[in-house]
């Protein structure tokens, strides 16, 4: 048997293989039964995989679900900007000590240029708008809030490529911020809640990390 690749689409990928983000070919194939190297009679379509220019190894379609490094550092940046906001939304804004450790936190994930003055500004635009102010997060999305909506947009396409570690860790970016000024608020813990449901943590599990963070000395 022998198989006629063709080239359909390309682009850059996660490869499993490589380790890192390379270049990839999308390529469908038609197989041809060859007798002494020639190629006579069809037997139909393969694929389509994606090969990687680097280690040509072949994937299913679905290695192009995983995303790249890059990416992956995005989402990650915007999930923790997200969840920092979210938590200043829910009250302590005005307090310098959690500004201070919202803004550690947004840096850290790679806003390197992140300032507690842009901060109080997206929170304040935030309360400019219905629906966004503290204590929209109970019952997540039914309330149909901003906030809460881009909280899963956010952290929703993250989850399933984080070690539980790293949900949980963000999770704790989060009680951080809001243990800054004191025990949380019952708005933090609202804006926590959702922030964990949206991890795909259980309810559970979501309280007995905020419990161990409050009983964790700063």
């Amino acid at each position: 048997m022998r198989t006629t690749w063709r080239t359909v689409g390309d682009g850059e990928f996660f490869c499993p293989d490589c380790g890192g983000d390379r270049n990839y070919r999308r390529r469908t194939g038609r197989r041809r039964l060859a007798v002494f190297g020639l190629p006579l009679l069809p037997r139909g379509a393969t694929g389509p995989v994606v090969e990687c220019c680097s280690c040509h190894g072949r994937f299913g379609a679905d290695v192009l679900d995983h995303p790249t490094t890059t990416r992956f550092s995005a989402m990650l940046r915007d999930a923790v900007h997200t969840v920092a906001l979210a938590v200043l939304a829910a009250g302590g804004a005005e307090d310098r000590g959690v500004r201070e450790v919202a803004v550690g936190a947004v840096r850290g994930a790679g806003f390197e240029d992140c300032t507690g003055e842009q901060l109080l500004a997206l929170v304040e635009a935030l309360a400019a708008d219905t629906g966004r102010l503290p204590g929209c997060f109970d019952g997540g999305l039914e309330g149909g809030t901003a906030l809460a909506i881009e909280l899963h947009e956010a952290l929703e396409p993250l989850s399933p490529h984080l070690a539980p570690v790293g949900r949980e860790g963000i999770l704790l970016q989060g009680a951080r911020i809001a243990l800054a000024d004191g025990p949380y608020s019952p708005a933090e813990r609202e804006a926590l809640a959702a922030v964990g449901r949206a991890l795909l943590l259980g309810h559970a599990e979501t309280e007995g990390l905020l419990a161990a963070a409050a009983r964790t000395p700063s």
